[in-house]
């Protein structure tokens, strides 16, 4: 994450805190916590106690931390300025009676995407990612999608590790390789990703766009190889048809 002027370092390390509760909810300690971040154990306690005593997190009786009723307050509200979820539900729905894979509707936060809906197909195949969870946007569709409207510079901002974690041996290498491929998802309406997220997952994703003609959200099919070798041409259609659907009743007018 690029620092900012006025960037604010407790801020940065509650959530980074947040964080970690978030992926480890009741597992962890405040000395847990101090080792996983390097901070030091007296501003831990310090910002744990205040985070606790604000309902951020919660403390349970095994002295391990668990988020709080204000962050699902605070999440449920934020879901809730959308209609876009209900439009999902019932748009993903008639895709999936052509296609039959599971759909997944996902928000660009930072450098990674925020799932938010799924609907699911009749495959039995589990997914690496569920509704209110988070994953790298370089090595996911439904993140490259939305990074079709930034620079170059931009892109480096979000990026500020040139070289990537790989989470396959396909996952793309480093951001030039992003770039490009965000520059030819930009050409095509449409980005395929091939087991760089997870092995044996294939996975295409279209854009919704607002009003202002900007990227808010991705839709993504994903499907086995072995159903995407025979689905991608329809699956790309589908999926290019709901990104649209769900773009104009965003308000976006940039398909008439």
């Amino acid at each position: 994450m690029s620092k900012q002027k006025y960037w604010v370092p407790a801020l940065e390390k509650a959530n980074l805190i947040l964080e970690q509760i978030a992926k480890h909810p009741k597992e962890l300690r405040l000395i847990d916590l101090s080792n996983k971040l390097e901070i030091n154990k007296s501003s831990m306690y310090s910002l744990l106690n205040t985070l606790e005593s604000l309902g951020w997190i919660h403390k349970e009786k095994s002295e391990t931390y668990s988020l709080g009723s204000v962050l699902g307050f605070i999440g449920s509200n934020y879901l809730n300025q959308f209609n876009i979820l209900e439009a999902f539900s019932r748009e993903a729905k008639k895709a999936i009676e052509i296609v039959d894979e599971h759909i997944q509707l996902g928000k660009l936060i930072g450098n990674e995407v925020f799932y938010i809906g799924r609907e699911q197909g009749s495959s039995p195949v589990r997914l690496v990612t569920d509704p209110g969870t988070r994953y790298p946007s370089y090595a996911s569709a439904i993140g490259k999608i939305q990074l079709i409207n930034f620079n170059y510079d931009e892109l480096r901002g979000i990026f500020p590790n040139y070289y990537f974690e790989q989470k396959t041996e396909h996952t793309v290498k480093n951001v030039d390789q992003l770039w490009e491929q965000v520059q030819k998802a930009k050409i095509d309406g449409y980005v395929v990703e091939e087991q760089e997220g997870a092995d044996g997952f294939y996975c295409v994703a279209a854009p919704i766009y607002d009003h202002s003609n900007k990227v808010v959200y991705g839709v993504s099919f994903t499907m086995t190889e072995t159903s995407w070798l025979k689905k991608k041409k329809i699956a790309k259609e589908e999926i290019t048809k709901l990104a649209h659907k769900l773009s104009e009743g965003n308000g976006y007018v940039g398909y008439s």
